[in-house]
């Protein structure tokens, strides 16, 4: 496994965890960690990307976290519910 190889991994793992604790209601939809692994992983597995010019997944990923990025923004702006 290359660096590159373990990098991408632990984005897109990041994304996968977020996505898990989201399905399970373990974490809110709109709230503010969600939006973060989001972030973190898709900026992780974008830059992968862009390493190995895997130009389709830096597109996918670097979209991915814009729009997260622009949730956060929005989630940050409004007061956030207790529980």
């Amino acid at each position: 496994m290359t660096t590159n190889d373990i990098i991408g991994t632990i984005g897109v793992g990041i994304i996968l965890v977020a996505y898990f604790l989201n399905n399970f209601s373990l974490i809110k939809q709109n709230g503010n960690l969600y939006f973060i692994l989001n972030v973190i992983g898709a900026s992780i597995a974008c830059y992968t990307s862009y390493l190995i010019n895997y130009i389709p997944f830096v597109v996918l990923e670097g979209t991915w976290a814009v729009v997260s990025l622009i949730g956060l923004i929005q989630s940050t702006k409004k007061p956030q519910e207790l529980a």
